[in-house]
């Protein structure tokens, strides 16, 4: 059965702003397909800080994917390739994704399994899906307001078509200090998933119509 894989990066897991912004585009794309399953994947909950020794060895050894220490890795690829539609909702920290986010990252590329070189270029082995991110940040960071570099918005680009996902949207809660900004940029978000081709209402209305 397809799934909707919602992942969350922020120490407020599925509390945070970003993630509730998210829910709204779950709840789209359910509305449009009642038999997508929802898998959350709660990043601050994974069971280590950091890649650790075994696995590097494994994937230096090149062991096979039923090794015991691929298996989380085994666990998160196996979420993403079984999931119709991705949404992240991860807060951008010192300019970048979040420690956690990181470790999944770490994680999921993986030489062999979910990407290989192709004639020297990383080439994507899991496939193409909509994959839908959500940043929340305390100060701006895009347009010509931004109050600080964005190391994230390229990085996690990169990252996700290396292992196949190019067809990608961002969705920025930015300037969360300021009460009356947030709650513009908060605004502002909800219309953006609103109106959005793929995670939007009216797409999925017109999905669900063609049923």
């Amino acid at each position: 059965m397809a799934s909707i894989l919602s992942i969350f990066a922020s120490p407020y897991g599925a509390a945070s702003r970003g993630a509730t912004l998210a829910a709204q585009a779950v709840a789209n794309l359910q509305a449009a397909d009642p038999s997508l399953s929802l898998v959350e994947r709660d990043l601050s909950a994974l069971p280590r800080a950091i890649v650790p020794q075994a696995y590097s060895e494994a994937v230096l050894a090149q062991q096979p994917a039923d090794h015991a220490a691929f298996a989380l890795s085994e666990t998160l690829i196996g979420e993403v390739e079984d999931a119709a539609f991705i949404t992240i909702a991860t807060p951008m920290h010192n300019y970048t994704v979040p420690a956690c986010l990181k470790l999944w990252i770490d994680l999921v590329l993986r030489h062999s399994r979910s990407f290989a070189p192709v004639n020297g270029v990383k080439t994507g082995l899991l496939g193409d899906r909509p994959a839908l991110v959500v940043v929340t940040s305390g100060n701006r960071v895009t347009g010509k307001g931004a109050g600080q570099p964005d190391h994230l918005t390229g990085y996690l680009t990169d990252v996700l078509s290396t292992v196949g996902i190019s067809n990608l949207r961002f969705i920025y809660l930015e300037g969360l200090v300021n009460p009356v900004q947030a709650g513009m940029t908060i605004t502002e978000g909800a219309r953006a998933i609103l109106h959005d081709p793929v995670f939007g209402s009216k797409p999925a209305m017109a999905r669900a119509a063609n049923r």
